[in-house]
């Protein structure tokens, strides 16, 4: 229930006006794919304080939030107006035609979007006026509460804004501030991709744990906590991840032959390369 006007009068101070009003916690997700619902589920799972909408237009998409609890609309509508943040989650292809579809119903919104390589002048130049607006880049590891998210604010972004949209995109892991769209490009290259390489590797070390006589529930295993380990072994120790790798590298050893066919084969530079790569598409995408 939002304050009356009356009951505000006595703040005199906007930045704590704001606060009242984004204290509201109503949030509107448009786009409810993978990203969306990660994002979505995992803010929902995280925390009640929170009243979620997703706008999603597929059935088989809207499905999937059937036993969430969360309020799923098929098009956007007046009802958006109320939202005190609407954070698009659709693919950068058709961004501009989504926000075009949403702008009439926007007005003081915080305004959130997570398209790949859609740069902050698009968006400023898409919603009205002095619109706050956030670019960010999540990751999937959201829906576990495990994710990591980078995020770039134009300049009618206040502290309540920035405030709050670390609260929604903290609720799903961690966040930081970066200072061009750029840099969010590179973040969207190395953590907004980075999930796949790292599926990726597991997926190849799975295979060759079968190639080499395991059972493949067993080589699963295996590599998956292998993978919890190493990560907490990075996060927990003050040594760096190439200390770490030459500790478990004895001279003559297994570890020394895999890691000489690594190099070998350029493995290392053909991982520069293809996140390289992934950069250059997220600049490519920018409209």
């Amino acid at each position: 229930m939002r304050p009356s006007f009356e009951s505000v009068l006595h703040f005199l101070d906007l930045e704590q006006f704001l606060k009242i009003c984004l204290a509201m916690h109503k949030i509107t997700y448009i786009g409810g794919g993978n990203m969306g619902y990660a994002l979505a589920m995992g803010l929902a799972t995280a925390t009640d304080d929170y009243a979620v909408t997703v706008v999603e237009p597929d059935p088989e998409q809207r499905q999937r939030f059937a036993v969430s609890g969360i309020e799923i609309k098929e098009c956007v509508d007046s009802d958006l107006s109320t939202a005190d943040v609407v954070l698009f989650a659709v693919k950068p292809q058709i961004i501009a035609a989504v926000v075009a579809e949403a702008s009439s119903f926007l007005d003081t919104s915080l305004i959130i979007s997570i398209a790949a390589g859609t740069p902050l002048r698009s968006l400023v130049s898409w919603l009205p006026a002095k619109t706050p607006i956030v670019r960010c880049m999540p990751n999937t590891p959201a829906l576990i509460g495990e994710g990591i998210t980078g995020l770039f604010a134009n300049e009618y972004v206040r502290d309540v804004h920035k405030d709050l949209a670390e609260r929604i995109l903290g609720a799903v892991g961690h966040t930081t501030w970066f200072n061009s769209d750029i840099e969010l490009d590179a973040v969207t290259a190395v953590s907004g991709s980075g999930p796949a390489y790292f599926f990726y590797l597991i997926e190849a070390l799975i295979e060759a744990g079968v190639a080499n006589g395991l059972k493949r529930e067993i080589a699963t295993q295996l590599v998956l906590q292998t993978a919890v380990g190493s990560t907490k072994m990075c996060n927990a120790s003050d040594q760096s991840p190439s200390q770490l790798r030459e500790n478990v590298t004895s001279p003559g050893g297994t570890t020394e032959r895999a890691l000489q066919v690594l190099d070998e084969n350029d493995v290392r530079p053909t991982l520069v390369l293809a996140v390289s790569e992934a950069f250059k598409r997220a600049q490519e995408l920018a409209l």
